[in-house]
Parts: structure tokens; sequence; C-alpha cells
């Protein structure tokens, strides 16, 4: 008597369970279309725009993350280093060079999932251009690594993977279509373990 409603009860949930499931993980995977990749790093210069495509606004909305006018930001991520592999805690990097032309930057590491790290945070996780130590041309050289280093250094996590997040706030790369030609920070393995 019941066999027929509990069967049906099961299809619907493993259809609407599937297709919930199967969205939040479509989400997860990109950002969006159209991303630009400059060396190890990523950008989606249209993912904050109104010319966005859907999957773009879906993400935005479901991180709740701030948006940016097209010429206002501009948003690079890096989860590989120069030579394609992973970035992962157990090893130590040199961040090194220039950042495309902007009023201000904003550098930090975090791990796949997590939030931004906070100010309150015991080690540096963040750097700005405001903060950052430069050379005689105007280039910096940053240590990325769980153990403290002397000059700039971003601490990252003791083991697993994590990513870097460069942002340009106020940068007239946003709104042109130059993207292609910018110059990138290079990101190299200086070693792993206690090396």
């Amino acid at each position: 008597m019941f066999r027929v409603p509990f069967l049906i009860a099961i299809a619907l949930t493993i259809a609407f369970g599937g297709g919930i499931w199967s969205t939040l993980v479509a989400l997860d995977a990109t950002i969006g279309f159209g991303a630009i990749k400059l060396g190890a790093w990523e950008a989606f210069p249209r993912a904050q725009t109104a010319d966005a495509d859907p999957y773009a606004k879906s993400h935005r909305a479901n991180a709740g993350k701030l948006l940016y006018a097209s010429a206002e930001g501009l948003v690079f991520t890096a989860s590989v280093d120069e030579s394609g592999a992973r970035l992962t805690g157990d090893c130590s990097y040199r961040l090194t060079g220039h950042t495309p032309p902007a009023r201000f930057w904003t550098l930090f590491v975090a791990t796949p999932g997590a939030a931004v790290p906070s100010s309150r945070a015991d080690l540096p996780s963040a750097l700005n251009s405001r903060t950052v130590l430069r050379d005689q041309e105007g280039a910096f050289d940053i240590a990325i690594s769980p153990t403290a280093r002397p000059g700039n250094w971003l601490a990252a996590p003791a083991a697993g993977p994590f990513r870097l997040t460069l942002t340009l706030l106020d940068t007239p790369t946003a709104g042109s279509s130059g993207l292609i030609d910018l110059s990138m920070p290079r990101i190299e393995k200086t070693g792993c373990g206690n090396a």
C-alpha cells in the first residue's frame, strides 16, 4: 500500500538532491567564462560587470562578494607556480617583479574554500602596495613560506594547498583590452621541506 508513494518519494529526493548538488558543484568549479591566463595568474575581467555570464553572476551571489565596476578593480588568483606545480605549504616560494599599474593593490594568501584573512591574524598573510618593501627600480621580492623570512614575507599554511589573490584597485588595465600584454609577478619555488 505504501510501496508506490515510498518509491515516488525516493525518486523525487534523488532528483532534487542530485540537481541541487550538481548546481553547487558547477558554481564552485569556476567563476565563469572568459578567463585570461598570464603565467601563473588567472583573472575573469568580465565576471564583475553587467555583461557577466549567468554562472559568474550566480557565483558572486553565492559567495556574497563585493562587486567592482569594470574600471575599478581586477582580481587575479594563482594556485600554481611558474612551472605549473600546485602551491603548497610544504614548500617555500618567491614572488618577484612588478604589478600592473594600479593606484592600490592587495596580495593575500588563502587556503581553498577559506575566508579572506583577518587583520587579527598573528602572522602576515597579506601585503599591499603601501606596506611592501621595494628596490631602487620599484620591484619587490616577497618570500612566501610557513616559516619567517627577513624582508617582505607572507605566511603560507603549514601544509596543504593554498592560493594567492592579487587585487588591483583603480587600475587602467581593468577597463582596457590590453590585458594580454600585462607583466605579472613571477612565482618561483625556492625549496621544499627544510630546504
